[in-house]
């Protein structure tokens, strides 16, 4: 019986495990405290399960910083709000300037969970909200 109970705890931890591994952006991100930086794109990953936006910004002391943004739609969702592949090719190139209000990491570092893109004539090129 204990065995069974033991497996049985497991197994449930394993599970639970799964589920909160990939669908942690309202643990990983501060939504309370949004933040914007002006950004030169480096790439623009249009894949699943969560696109993502790469860039460069000036950084303290002129040192240039590398920042990684998740957008939390996935591929699908951003079609239906018509942000194809096509799209992000050309609007978010390397190369181009942007400005990107984020959501920070909780643990600090040069990644946030991207809100809102807008170009250098300010111009909204993408929502999450």
């Amino acid at each position: 019986m204990h065995r069974v109970f033991v497996a049985s705890l497991t197994i449930g931890l394993l599970l639970a495990t799964s589920l909160f591994a990939h669908h942690g952006t309202g643990i990983s991100y501060d939504a309370t405290k949004p933040m914007t930086i002006n950004l030169t794109v480096t790439e623009f990953r249009y894949s699943n399960p969560h696109p993502q936006l790469y860039g460069d910004a000036q950084g303290a002391g002129g040192k240039v910083d590398h920042w990684g943004f998740e957008i939390a739609p996935n591929i699908a969702q951003l079609i239906k709000g018509g942000w194809s592949k096509k799209r992000s090719l050309q609007a978010l190139a390397p190369g181009t300037k942007v400005t990107v209000e984020y959501s920070p990491s909780r643990a600090g570092g040069t990644v946030g969970l991207l809100r809102t893109v807008k170009n250098e004539k300010g111009e909204q090129l993408l929502t999450t909200e």
